[in-house]
């Protein structure tokens, strides 16, 4: 046996041994959806405790609290977590996309005092980026970040904030110079919410699921030392970010694992309802398979530097795209198998899985809209990766 699979045997092992139990209330499927408090104390516990054991960290250095950078080890953990049907980590802006944006831009005070909290669920994230008149045209926000003496001021008014009720921290996007172009006039910050001149207003998804927010800011003060990279920046810091956020620079596995196990499950549906030997389900299943079989085989390749040398961002940029849509599509038909029951809410206690598939296919409009649009996603592969004229 190598290495490597005793590592997964050892925590597949751990998981089976010390996943919390099912709770006695509902819980969100995913980071977008947390909206209580026991729903959060629940889940930090959980990621906390993979901490403790050592299985979160595997792509942050040992110096800034991490287990040392070793991407074979986190696929691993994160696929074996799909795999198990675990409960998500809740900090997952935090260790997806803060993280690795802090370690790419930040000073060694900032890395030391920032990563460690994010691994072990101490400190929560939120993204504050999108306004009310600022989403797909990002560089147009109007929040600003004043400086005075040693600290910024900041106004403005921001949407769409997954996380903002608990958060302790927010990447922030401000305008810091209003007379500079708009790309050039952005910076980036690493804004403490608990912190006076926050109003934070909750947002109710058609699911009837909270988890979104808007926050305002009214002279809203943070230390001078919160601007992560230089001023003026800002764009820059903000499109690694999302690189990281829409997966193109992802060490992938999770995300496979996680398209197979939501195909289980749907295959488990259709054998409650009796749908699982319908030929028009099976051939949609099978579209579905070779789908996130050939999404799964994708990621492997971008992973080779010799199979997409030609166009080595076309894989990763097509990612978040693939994922979102084939999540929504698994949803949809999940739906369709329920019949008229999809109408029941995860209240009813008649809801075929407690009503989980039409909330899912609820939510997942989350994911093809945050982050970018699929359709700015496409945009995006055509103008960077194909070379295509920009549409007007």
């Amino acid at each position: 046996m190598s290495e490597l699979d005793a590592f997964r045997d050892e925590v597949r092992s751990w998981i089976r041994e010390h996943r919390p139990a099912p709770p006695d209330f509902v819980l969100p499927q995913s980071f977008l959806e947390v909206e209580t408090k026991e729903q959060l104390d629940y889940l930090r516990a959980w990621q906390r405790a993979l901490f403790d054991a050592g299985y979160l960290g595997y792509d942050a250095p040992r110096e800034y609290g991490g287990r040392g950078v070793d991407q074979a080890r986190h696929a691993i953990v994160m696929g074996e977590l799909a795999r198990a049907r675990a409960p998500f980590l809740l900090n997952a802006i935090g260790l997806r996309w803060v993280m690795p944006t802090i370690l790419h831009y930040g000073t060694e005070a900032q890395k030391r005092f920032f990563v460690e909290p994010i691994l072990s669920a101490e400190h929560l994230w939120c993204q504050g980026f999108s306004e009310p008149e600022a989403g797909s045209d990002l560089a147009s926000l109007r929040a600003r970040a004043e400086r005075e003496g040693d600290r910024y001021y900041v106004s403005g008014h921001k949407v769409w904030t997954t996380l903002a009720h608990f958060a302790d921290y927010m990447i922030l996007l401000a305008r810091t110079d209003p007379e500079a172009h708009k790309y050039a006039g952005l910076s980036y910050f690493l804004f403490p919410m608990k912190t006076s001149g926050v109003i934070i207003q909750p947002l109710v998804k058609m699911s009837g699921e909270g988890g979104f927010n808007q926050v305002i800011f009214d002279r809203a003060p943070m230390p001078a030392d919160a601007l992560l990279g230089e001023e003026g920046q800002g764009w820059d810091v903000a499109m690694t970010t999302l690189t990281f956020e829409r997966g193109a620079a992802g060490v992938g596995g999770e995300a496979s694992a996680a398209s197979a196990e939501a195909l289980s499950r749907l295959i488990e549906l259709a054998e409650k309802v009796g749908a699982a030997e319908d030929p028009v389900f099976r051939d949609r299943l099978v579209a579905l398979w070779i789908d996130v079989e050939a999404a799964r085989q994708g990621e492997r390749r971008s992973k080779v530097a010799a199979l997409s040398a030609d166009r080595p961002l076309a894989l990763p940029m097509m990612q978040k795209l693939v994922r979102s849509e084939i999540e929504q599509r698994i949803a949809e038909l999940g739906c369709q198998l329920m019949g008229d029951a999809a109408r029941l809410s995860i209240d009813d206690p008649e809801a075929p899985d407690r009503g989980e598939w039409p909330r899912a296919y609820m939510n997942s409009f989350g994911f093809t809209i945050g982050g970018g649009t699929s359709e700015i996603q496409r945009n995006l592969i055509a103008e960077r990766v194909l070379g295509l004229p920009r549409s007007r």
